[in-house]
This record gives structure tokens, sequence and C-alpha cells, in this order.
């Protein structure tokens, strides 16, 4: 038993560095998108046919004659360079996540979550590679980062659940309140994915002000059809984006929408998680809540105000990762405990227990 429990924990703890390194993957690549170095390196998985951005006077000479429609540009390049890099060292921590699981799944250790991840992983590859060669497709691009935080998301439930994380006897009362907490998890993917959307079609400035949009415009000329297909032509270069003004509009107008819903959303679940609450975990979580949605909304209003600093573009990415951990993390605190005691002994959570025994 004593072995059961030392496998769990330090597979519980490389699941947990596998979620920090997704973390940082997922706001470098925030960043190497944001300061336009997506085609840093025009090809995959090398720059320029090298394992390192060139950066000697003859290896400039020969990726400059190799891709003349895409000279070099260093500081781009070993960005792009090290997100690949970083995001190939998470690829072999998941693989050594499932290499323990298949080897300890008699102790218990689940299998088919790391396998999946590791599926994830080779197709986030492939996501990469295809971000590249189809010059930042925004569907591929928007793709590609709905699977860095599906992989993050996923390591996180996977730490949560093997270390036994944020555990406490609930009422009934409060266990009713986990389908709406999975709700609010479903709507925040879906706003993640518009934010992505948004990004990707470089329409975050398609509504210069706020509240309105244009000249104090609640709601301007947009189009729908055309800011929302899906399908895009081959062989352009959608870096700088190609839509025009009405079809980002309502990009940008979909998105403020639907942050307004989460936000009133999330916003009530915190606030009936407070009335309902039952140890201070539980209140805890929910003004983390809160805190995550304040700093969510209040980071994409000062994105518009000061017209998308780096800094704050990417902090709006990493507030939408920290959201949907949150939300994670209640959907999971929320769950009955099947009698599985709790891993730290705290006397408050552990007091009903004892009664109840």
């Amino acid at each position: 038993r004593r072995t059961t429990h030392v496998k769990r924990s330090r597979f519980a703890a490389l699941a947990a560095l596998a979620a920090v390194l997704a973390l940082a993957v997922t706001m470098l690549g925030a960043y190497v998108r944001l300061s336009h170095a997506g085609l840093g390196c025009p090809d995959w998985p090398g720059c320029y046919g090298r394992l390192a951005a060139p950066s000697h006077p003859e290896a400039l000479a020969e990726a400059n004659a190799t891709f003349p429609e895409r000279p070099v540009h260093t500081a781009k390049a070993w960005k792009e360079m090290a997100h690949r890099y970083l995001a190939s060292g998470l690829g072999l921590v998941i693989l050594l996540l499932a290499g323990l699981a298949w080897a300890g799944r008699q102790a218990g250790l689940p299998v088919g979550l790391p396998t999946l991840l590791v599926a994830l992983v080779v197709f986030q590859g492939l996501l990469g590679m295809w971000t590249v060669t189809l010059l930042l497709n925004p569907s591929i691009v928007t793709l590609h980062l709905a699977g860095g935080l599906a992989t993050l998301a996923l390591l996180w439930w996977l730490t949560l659940r093997q270390g036994r994380l944020f555990v406490a006897r609930v009422s009934p009362e409060l266990a009713a309140l986990r389908p709406w907490a999975w709700l609010g998890f479903a709507l925040v993917c879906i706003q993640v994915l518009l934010g992505g959307w948004t990004s990707t079609h470089y329409a975050a400035l398609a509504c210069p002000e706020f509240p309105t949009c244009h000249g104090g415009e609640w709601w301007p000329r947009a189009d729908f059809a055309a800011g929302f297909s899906l399908l895009r032509p081959d062989g352009v270069d959608y870096e700088g984006g190609v839509l025009d003004g009405p079809a980002r509009t309502a990009i940008h107008l979909t998105h403020r929408v639907g942050a307004l819903m989460v936000f009133l959303y999330l916003g009530i679940l915190a606030l009936i998680l407070l009335r309902r609450a039952e140890y201070p975990m539980h209140r805890r979580l929910a003004f983390t809540l809160v805190f995550a949605l304040v700093l969510q909304v209040s980071l994409g209003v000062a994105n518009v105000v000061a017209k998308l600093p780096l800094d704050l573009a990417v902090a709006h990415n990493g507030g939408a990762a920290l959201l949907l951990l949150t939300v994670l993390t209640l959907a999971h605190t929320l769950r009955p405990l099947d009698g599985a005691a709790p891993r730290r002994a705290d006397p408050e959570r552990l007091a009903p227990m004892r009664g109840a025994s």
C-alpha cells in the first residue's frame, strides 16, 4: 500500500511538472504569435534547414538564398525555435508520464489519459507543422491553440486526480453545483476558441474603442458569414490577416458578447458557491474564480484601450489559461470523495468525517 502511494505521488508530481511546462509552452506560443514570429522559420521542424536559427554570416547568406521569399529575421527565428524546443521537451515528459502509467497500471495508475495525451501531443506536432506550411491558416492556428490548452487542462486534471488535491467532503447541495461548473468550463472553452479566432484573424482592434465599437456605435456593420467561414484557400499568406473590416468587426463583437456571457454566468456561479461554501477551501476557490474573471475582463478592455501592447496581449492569454484551470479545479472539487481521504490532514476538513464515523 505504501509503495502504491509513493508511485501515485511521484506520478502526480511528474504530471504537475508537465502541466507547468504546458503552461509555459502555451504562453510562449502566444508570445511568438503576437510578436508576428509565427513564420520566423519558414520550414519545419528545422529553421532554414538547420536545427538552430541561422546567425553567422555564412549561414544567413545560405538561408536567404534558399528562402528568398522570406529573408531571415534572426530574432523572430529564435523565438520560433525556442517555442519548438520547449514543446519538444513537453512531449518527452508526456511520453515519460505515459511510460510510468503503463508500468504502474497494476498499482492503479491510469493509462487512458496519459495515452490520450501522447496522441494529442503528436497531433499538436502535426498542427505546428501545418501552421508553418499553410502560412498561418487561421483555422489551423486556432486549432493549434485549442490543442495546447487541451493538453494543459488534461495534465492539470491528471495532477488533481492523482495528487488528491483540493478534496473534501461535499454536501448534496454543494455537489449539485458540479454540472453547472462543467457547463461553465464548456463556456470558457468556447470563449477561448473565440479569442483564438480573434487573434488569428488579427481582429483584436477591429473595435478600437470601449465599450462602443466605431465612433460611438454599439453595433456597426458586421459580416458574420465571412468572419466565421472555416474554409480558407491554400497558398495564401495569412500573416497580418486577410479579412476586410466588417468581417473582423463581426469576430470582435462576438468575442465581446461571449466575454459578457461568461462573466455573468461564472460570476453568479461564484456567488452561489460562496453562499453554499462548507469549508475555507470552497470560499477561496470562489474568490479565485472572481479574481480570474475580473482579471481577464480587465486585460481584455486594457488591450483595446491601450491598442494591444505585447505584454498585455500575452497576459490576456495567460488569464484565459488561469480561468480555464480554475473552473476545472472547481468541477474537480465538487466531486464526491467516494470514501477517499484527503491527502493532507486538515483538521477542519477532517472534522465532519470523524463525526460521521
